[in-house]
């Protein structure tokens, strides 16, 4: 049998242009990835600053984030967003896709816009608008609870509201760019699938149960996986609306690790803390991978 020439270890005649195509990707994810990953791994065993000589210290800053309990408080707050935000997006915009595929084309793209909308304004902007709006004296949601007799709530004041306040603009903001991929995941399902099960007498529910949703599993994987992570991370919503408080209520672990970054001289307690956060979030990734099993659907 005659090995293709590919196989033998010759150049193909295009490889040199894929090099070339390829070559300023990986020139800047060497600048602005891998050297300052690895310049961040070689600070994190100094104690550094941008004002001293930086002095050696081994493994004391790792040895001080495993060890303190404003860091793990920051990421128990990360797990806990995660499963106020992460399982509410995932129904809407399967539900949101659902419609939107079941509708007329032209009422499908109006609904398509209107989902897509969020996502393309500032999180900025969204924490002074959602800010706003759970303003104790003259916020719009104290004046809906107004209404049914509540009294007014310190919404971004009050422990036991702030992390779910901030929840829910997040919600908001991640919607719409999930649904869209669940939409177009939809549409990659062949129609045969539903003709026959119609033909069989299944109802919609069965359809979802037994067809959309096995179809969609590695759409659903992904989407657990970068929603999930991004929630851990999140810090634009509480940096602007509550900037951490109250009694850290809030912090979550980007923010933590800001705030500790501005307030101390010596980064490199702050750098081994986001070493440490990578650590956990590649863990949390590992996790997900086991337990969805990711699977290439075959037709």
């Amino acid at each position: 049998m005659t090995v293709p020439a590919t196989r033998k270890g010759r150049r193909r005649p295009d490889d040199g242009f894929a090099h070339l195509m390829l070559a300023p990707l990986l020139i800047m994810l060497g600048i602005f990835v891998i050297w300052p990953t690895i310049r961040a791994i070689y600070l994190s065993f100094f104690n550094w600053s941008f004002y001293q000589e930086s002095t050696f210290v081994g493994i004391k800053n790792f040895r001080d984030v495993l060890t303190d309990s404003n860091f793990w408080n920051s990421i128990r707050l990360g797990l806990q967003f995660v499963l106020m935000t992460v399982p509410l997006q995932l129904v809407i915009a399967f539900c949101f896709a659902s419609l939107a595929s079941s509708v007329a084309a032209k009422l499908a793209s109006i609904l398509k816009v209107s989902i897509y909308i969020p996502t393309i304004i500032s999180g900025v902007i969204t924490s002074v608008i959602f800010a706003l709006i759970y303003n104790y004296s003259g916020g719009l949601l104290n004046a809906i609870v107004g209404i049914f007799g509540v009294p007014n709530q310190a919404w971004l004041a009050d422990p036991r509201w702030a992390l779910i306040a901030i929840a829910v603009p997040a919600v908001w903001l991640g919607t719409g760019l999930m649904s869209l991929i669940m939409l177009a995941g939809m549409v990659d399902i062949p129609e045969s699938f539903y003709e026959a099960a119609s033909i069989e007498g299944a109802n919609w529910f069965q359809k979802t149960i037994y067809i959309t949703i096995p179809q969609l599993k590695n759409i659903f994987l992904y989407l657990l996986v970068v929603t999930t992570i991004g929630a851990i991370q999140q810090f634009e919503l509480p940096l602007i609306m509550t900037g951490g408080g109250p009694m850290r209520q809030t912090e979550l672990p980007n923010l933590f690790i800001f705030n500790h970054f501005r307030g101390d001289a010596y980064v490199g307690y702050s750098i081994a803390a986001a070493l440490m956060l990578a650590v956990v979030l590649g863990s949390i990734s590992a996790v997900i991978f086991r337990v969805v099993n990711s699977e290439k659907l075959v037709d």
